[in-house]
């Protein structure tokens, strides 16, 4: 590992250079193609600003919608690509240098070129109308100035095939990169803090671990028998990042018409449904990233590492990672390293680390658009076939009234006398991967007979009540999850219910219980009634206690029980949930038995007084919860600068950690008192599918992402109290709801 000598800055040309794709003047050919393609499209904006994009060919609808996407918020559209390709430190900082260098470990621009002069000529015809979208877009909006990209390549669609919050290269620790590759290379080094990394997510302060929101989506399948008007229903709710994906429809005369979420830039729906069926994607708990310990040796000056008997060379790369400064641009050097395994990410115990992970991206891509044109169960298998969907399970509905499940698509098969949860031995043959769980083995249910299925990123032995998948038919490294709060819930809202419609599959997605409090409140109670009379600590929470009793467990906005509990939840989970987690045991579980009486009282009287201070003016702790839990939008920015001074919206639901299903990640941010939400419900949509499909919908804030436009905040109070508004599906529904209708570039 060899990094440059102090920093080397550049000439601002070379600089440019440096990012591909380079800046780039549009040719009178290139502009006359553009021309002729947004001609064979039409762009209709409905009265939500949402963009229905008919192209005649497939190639002319991915060149309508990168064009509206780019319209609607061309700033996240680039930024996606500047982390997927490993660029962003070309417009954010050194401060990033390190998280390009992880995707520089998997992303090789040469290998994508090579990658896409491969691919199937239908594939090949998207990626060109991806790119030139994107570059009609830029050519006619001189005024929006890109960050880096100015100029789109087809193949850099190759480097985003997954439109999950967060890939697998993602579960590389930065510290423990940087560690590594910033000091020369050694075969045996302690690490650079002087401590030993265990496991990858190690690093993570305990406390930040313990409260963060959990990431994942829910999604639920209900068949025709459990509905009242005997058609299947499906409920499509990431989790995400607010703003992270666009509403749109898709329609050519090649047979695409798919409606829903767009993760920004790519060119496939990845959460949504077609006129016959629809699919849903939650994270999946399969364990499909490894590690592997390798035994590395140096001769010469070169690296070689055992594998069996032998000593195998290790590959090693030269990757320059360019940088913005405030003198301008400048560049890091490293050399990085990979064995038969996969790249060097780390050291444990003196030992290098590789790490695989699926790499499959022409795959990958073909899975993610193909699935958007599958109009049955029999079609949609198909591209499961393919299995190039690492992350993901799969909660599938189609008008023929199949139900169906799949737990992830991209399963490696390894001996189970290993336990893959650690790093393994890289030097011993048998803990090799040895190719792909097939489709058949893989988790599955299709037409459960309870009529229902679910899942909320836990485990799928609970997915189909007692119809689910047992979890002694699969290998261990299928699930490495448990079940959760919000797991529990969705058996709540389904199990023994019947005559489903739209409306009342909302009602299930919204229902305010909180079972967390279930299981943990009747602890505190009980710790409050031992403790003696005369106890100062047992007279100072009697009235919270007493009102906590009584409480309903549902969240609203106007509930002063709500605000108390999760304030109080939040305050025993930081005295006791580092605890619960050393011993493998769920958090509520562990505090409603093992946390002492003591505990639970004062982990009250603390969150009491802190509702006083923060928002009683330190007078009372009897807030309602909508004047803590707060939507706010300041600005089209990625990050938002919170305010308490500027509007914001009361939101009833929670964070998830309290098995929410509706979910809202907020805390309070530097300056505020009031809590503000990033994440949680991002795109809700109920579906049902009969002789027609029809839908209701819900985006976070709105579809643009310019504060100038009504569209930057219409949906916002829709939102906040789960108003789903009709779907505009068939052409004949835009009649009267139609904003705006153009060819791009008009």
């Amino acid at each position: 590992m060899k990094t440059t000598a102090g920093l080397k800055t550049v000439l601002a040309v070379a600089a440019t250079m440096l990012a591909c794709p380079v800046a780039h003047a549009a040719t009178a050919a290139e502009m006359a193609r553009w021309q002729r393609e947004a001609q064979s499209v039409t762009i209709v904006r409905d009265d939500w600003g949402i963009a229905h994009v008919y192209g005649k060919t497939d190639a002319d609808a991915v060149f309508g919608m990168e064009y509206a996407q780019a319209e609607d918020d061309f700033n996240r559209v680039e930024t996606n690509y500047l982390n997927s390709m490993g660029w962003l430190a070309q417009a954010e900082g050194e401060g990033k240098v390190y998280q390009d260098l992880r995707m520089r470990l998997f992303i090789d621009p040469e290998e994508l070129k090579a990658e896409y002069a491969k691919s199937p000529a239908w594939l090949k015809a998207l990626m060109d109308s991806f790119a030139d979208g994107l570059n009609f877009y830029l050519a006619k909006h001189p005024e929006v100035k890109p960050r880096v990209i100015r100029h789109f390549e087809p193949w850099t669609a190759l480097s985003f095939t997954e439109g999950s919050i967060g890939g697998d290269m993602e579960r590389v620790d930065l510290g423990q990169l940087e560690a590594f590759y910033g000091k020369p290379a050694s075969v045996a080094a302690a690490d650079s803090r002087g401590v030993t990394v265990a496991r990858v997510d190690d690093r993570l302060d305990v406390e930040d671990e313990l409260m963060k929101e959990p990431s994942g989506s829910n999604g639920i399948a209900i068949g025709p028998s459990n509905t009242a008007g005997h058609h299947s229903l499906l409920l499509i709710n990431p989790h995400t990042s607010f703003f992270f994906r666009s509403e749109l429809q898709m329609v050519s005369d090649e047979g695409l018409n798919t409606y829903g979420a767009v993760t920004w830039g790519q060119f496939f729906i990845y959460q949504g449904f077609n006129d016959r069926a629809g699919w849903m994607h939650t994270s999946s708990g399969v364990d499909a990233v490894d590690e592997f310990v390798e035994t590395v040796v140096e001769r010469n000056g070169k690296f070689f590492y055992k594998y069996g008997k032998e000593e195998l060379p290790m590959i090693a790369k030269e990757v320059v990672v360019p940088y913005k400064t405030a003198g301008g641009m400048a560049e890091r050097r490293f050399t990085i390293y990979k064995t038969k395994h996969g790249p060097v990410t780390r050291r444990l115990d003196g030992k290098w680390v590789t790490i695989a992970l699926m790499q499959r991206p022409v795959e990958a891509l073909e899975q993610s658009y193909l699935r958007t044109k599958a109009r049955s169960y029999k079609e949609y298998q198909k591209t499961m076939e393919l299995m190039a969907n690492s992350s993901n399970n799969t909660i599938f509905a189609d008008a023929d009234g199949d139900i169906a499940y799949w737990h992830g698509n991209y399963i490696p098969k390894r001996e189970t006398r290993f336990d893959f949860t650690k790093p393994v031995d890289g030097s011993d043959p048998a803990t090799d991967w040895h190719g792909l769980m097939t489709l058949e083995a893989v988790p599955h249910l299709l037409n459960p007979k309870n009529g229902w299925l679910y899942n909320a990123n836990n485990s799928p032995w609970w997915g189909a009540g007692v119809d689910s998948l047992k979890k002694a038919d699969f290998p261990s490294y299928v699930e490495m999850g448990t079940e959760s709060a919000r797991g529990l819930h969705a058996i709540r809202v389904l199990k023994d219910k019947r005559d489903f419609t739209l409306d009342s599959l909302i009602g299930a997605a919204y229902d305010s219980y909180l079972p967390w409090f279930e299981i943990t409140l009747p602890a505190l109670v009980k710790a409050w009634d031992a403790a003696p009379a005369g106890d100062p600590a047992k007279a100072k929470v009697a009235e919270q206690v007493a009102l906590l009793k009584a409480w309903d467990r549902r969240w609203a906005v106007g509930s002063v029980p709500t605000s108390l509990a999760v304030f109080w939840g939040e305050e025993v989970r930081r005295e006791a949930g580092g605890a619960a987690r050393g011993g493998g045991t769920p958090a509520a579980e562990f505090i409603a038995v093992q946390v002492p009486g003591k505990v639970l009282l004062a982990s009250l009287a603390a969150a009491s007084d802190k509702l006083a201070a923060d928002f009683g003016a330190g007078s009372s702790w009897k807030i309602p919860w909508g004047e803590i839990n707060r939507y706010q939008r300041v600005n089209g920015a990625i990050v938002q600068p919170f305010d308490d001074a500027k509007p914001s919206i009361p939101v009833g639901f929670t964070s998830s950690l309290w098995g929410s299903l509706a979910s809202f990640g907020a805390k309070s941010y530097p300056g505020t008192k009031k809590w503000y939400g990033t994440s949680g419900n991002s795109f809700v949509a109920v579906v049902e599918f009969g002789d027609k499909v029809r839908a209701k919908a819900v985006t976070a804030g709105g579809e643009s992402g310019d504060p100038a436009s009504k569209h930057f905040g219409d949906q916002a109070q829709r939102y906040s109290t789960g108003a789903l508004r009709e779907v505009y599906f068939y052409r004949e529904q835009l009649k009267g709801h139609t904003e705006r209708e153009y060819h791009p570039g008009n």
